[in-house]
């Protein structure tokens, strides 16, 4: 038995898919189970469970022989250094007192320098306390990683594709040893049944020795576009970050995290890896290659993005805590099937835009990106189908009914907690179409918010249905 932690992620998605293939008994360990259920196939074991919450880890560590662990809190905010101890700790603890675990596998970041960022030195820390624990730990220390809707490739993808010429900070020159998304996770298979040498750590990365910059070169050149790069002497990481969320899907929290680690070269010192394991890492011309080849299907396999962590929250549970909810509900009838009147609901978002004023939208996502929130850049990953745990613009899908309900929980930063409800009803040879949007404010601030807003939310969700129900009536 395998136990997976961070399979809504993008890293932990892609294996998941993998032990499937091969059959692995797996189990995966999951906040909000519900979250899981869609992608996993049917023989996958799915238990609920938080590495805050040492209590729920026992059941999921029973019977286990190797755990892998692939989770990080870089999403956070300030604390997030001490929650990476607290759910490490958590999970050692478990590790150890289950009495079968016998490996854990741990994927964290490579470094070479001093003085690292504190998102580098709590991967290192989060090693440290694994192995404490006393159960064995592999520990593989990755640099770059590329492929198809991963945060760095997805960031160099919209800087190339949308700026003839970037200006850019020095930190574009730093060495670095990209390692593509197929190679990590041959890594982490391999590991499963590894000869036993007790504790380890493997650094590993691709073929080729570059930069963020030579990465940015490659893709260029593979897409027949003609860029250039000016460097500027001082470009602090705050104001990096603001930028990059500009113009990137990637925001605020996310970017300074990611600019403050890549200062920092990442090339492999220790070459053990290459002689343990029989893997030959692709170059990143062929890393590049491959990411673009995925990202022209409908949408990439996992992505950053979708992972509950990316978000910054704690959870958007369904059962929310009773509070005060200042709620807006409008309905409207439509002569069609209730399938006919989903329709339009599920494909809303991304592509689709939101039916009315969606220019408001945009300057809404605009206005988030400026707050240091996650903006309209996100997307969503399946054009047709929205998979509760996805991103969908400033929203997570937090709960989908086919042909029946979609609710989303906002991530946009507000003042209070926000969510959009659209369900549909038959009503006999007819359907009622209902839209419920919902704000639990937070303090007079938020009250401020929801009122001084009423009326601009008011016209655009009053303009999405009524424009919503003519879609459906259009396409019955």
């Amino acid at each position: 038995m395998l136990l997976l932690t961070g399979a809504t992620g993008y890293i932990g998605g892609r294996l998941l898919s993998r032990l499937e293939d091969e059959g692995w008994r797996v189990r995966c360990l999951c906040r909000k189970p519900e979250t899981l259920c869609p992608r996993a196939c049917e023989r996958t074991e799915i238990v609920g469970g938080d590495l805050r919450d040492p209590a729920s880890l026992a059941t999921a560590m029973a019977g286990v022989r190797t755990a892998f662990y692939l989770v990080h809190s870089m999403a956070a905010g300030d604390s997030f250094e001490e929650e990476e101890r607290t759910a490490a700790r958590n999970f050692a603890q478990a590790a150890a007192g289950a009495g079968s675990v016998e490996r854990i596998i741990y994927l964290g970041g490579l470094a070479q320098d001093e003085n690292l960022s504190p998102h580098l030195r709590s991967r290192l820390e989060t090693g440290e306390i694994l192995r404490a624990s006393g159960v064995p730990v592999v520990e593989f220390r990755a640099s770059i990683v590329i492929g198809s809707g991963s945060l760095s490739f997805e960031m160099i993808r919209s800087l190339v594709e949308r700026l003839p010429v970037m200006i850019t900070p020095r930190w574009v020159d730093t060495a670095a040893q990209p390692i593509a998304i197929e190679d990590v996770v041959e890594y982490l298979v391999a590991a499963i049944e590894m000869p036993d040498r007790g504790g380890v750590v493997f650094e590993i990365g691709g073929a080729d020795v570059t930069s963020y910059a030579g990465i940015m070169s490659e893709y260029a050149k593979q897409r027949g576009l003609k860029r250039w790069i000016v460097r500027v002497p001082v470009l602090t990481p705050s104001l990096s970050s603001r930028w990059l969320g500009l113009v990137t899907p990637v925001y605020a929290r996310i970017g300074r995290r990611l600019i403050e680690s890549v200062r920092h070269s990442s090339v492999v010192g220790n070459q053990s890896a290459l002689h343990v394991f029989p893997i030959r890492p692709m170059g990143i011309a062929r890393a590049i290659e491959r990411a673009l080849a995925n990202e022209d299907r409908e949408f990439a396999e996992t992505r950053w993005c979708d992972a509950v962590s990316s978000s910054g929250l704690q959870t958007c549970s369904a059962a929310r805590p009773a509070g005060h909810r200042l709620i807006e509900s409008q309905t409207v009838r439509v002569p069609v099937l209730a399938k006919s009147a989903f329709r339009p609901i599920r494909r809303i978002g991304g592509a689709s835009g939101w039916y009315y004023a969606d220019w408001l939208w945009r300057v809404r996502g605009f206005l988030d990106l400026l707050a240091g929130g996650v903006g309209m850049r996100r997307g969503r990953p399946d054009p047709d189908r929205p998979l509760p745990g996805s991103t969908l613009d400033f929203w997570r899908v937090e709960a989908y009914e086919p042909d029946r309900r979609l609710r989303l929980a906002a991530e946009m930063k507000v003042p209070g907690r926000a969510w959009l409800e659209l369900s549909v009803e038959a009503a006999g040879s007819s359907s009622v179409i209902r839209q419920t949007a919902e704000f639990e404010p937070r303090g007079l601030l938020g009250l401020l918010y929801w009122y001084t807003l009423y009326p601009i939310h008011k016209l655009m969700f009053r303009g999405m249905l009524r424009r919503i129900a003519s879609a459906a009536v259009m396409n019955a």
